[in-house]
């Protein structure tokens, strides 16, 4: 039994609905059984608004405290689906951005070493209590500045950011293990560009993928 099974939900949230989600995803296109298969584990109506919760397994973004968003499971696919592309797994991994910490649980599914930054505070213990009630607690989540990362932990393997950035924030790349991936949507219109970045020893290698709308990465905490 899943560890999240007591958390199935019904209708709307039930699983069934989720299956149905993971269906659609491979017809968009989502091909890394691994990833489906940890976004099927992982309950979204845990981390979405409650009036939202029927809502939760739609490919859509949803409207969180704050003016932020939780990102459409689609885009949180195929953004995993990127850093993992002829690698064999994530290895140690930052979260730019960790929300209300979905993204962050799914992450979890894929590796144990799951790092996360949120520059707002009341949002960080939202995810906080989500990722607690799905028994999820060893994923290291910390209030700060995601433009600066996370040096004291680096280097990572791989670094997700959920938030749309001008250019890739050097301090990011320095923090990238070579061999390490990273991918950001960057752009400063209402539409953007998912970035892969690939460290090399000869330096940095970049590749644009798809057209994504996400809210600005910011500097500072709040």
């Amino acid at each position: 039994m899943s560890a999240f099974a007591r958390l199935g939900g019904v209708g709307m949230t039930s699983e069934r609905t989720r299956t149905r989600m993971i269906e659609r995803l491979r017809v968009q296109g989502i091909r890394n059984e691994g990833v489906l298969r940890a976004l099927g584990v992982v309950p979204r109506h845990i981390f979405v608004e409650e009036a939202m919760a029927h809502r939760a397994y739609e490919d859509t973004a949803l409207p969180l405290v704050l003016g932020q968003t939780i990102s459409q499971p689609y885009i949180v696919a195929r953004m995993i689906e990127l850093l993992l592309d002829g690698r064999p797994g994530l290895g140690k991994t930052l979260e730019i951005g960790a929300g209300c910490g979905y993204q962050a649980a799914v992450l979890a599914q894929l590796t144990r070493n799951v790092f996360g930054i949120e520059r707002l505070a009341p949002l960080l213990a939202r995810a906080r209590e989500n990722l607690k009630q799905i028994k999820l607690t060893a994923i290291r989540l910390k209030h700060g500045d995601g433009m600066v990362g996370l040096p004291e932990a680096a280097p990572f393997d791989s670094i997700i950011v959920a938030a749309a950035g001008a250019t890739v924030p050097q301090a990011l790349r320095d923090q990238l293990a070579v061999g390490g991936r990273l991918v950001i949507p960057v752009g400063g219109g209402e539409v953007q560009t998912l970035l892969l970045v690939d460290r090399t020893p000869q330096g940095w290698s970049e590749q644009r993928h798809d057209a994504v709308r996400f809210v600005p990465l910011l500097p500072g905490i709040a």
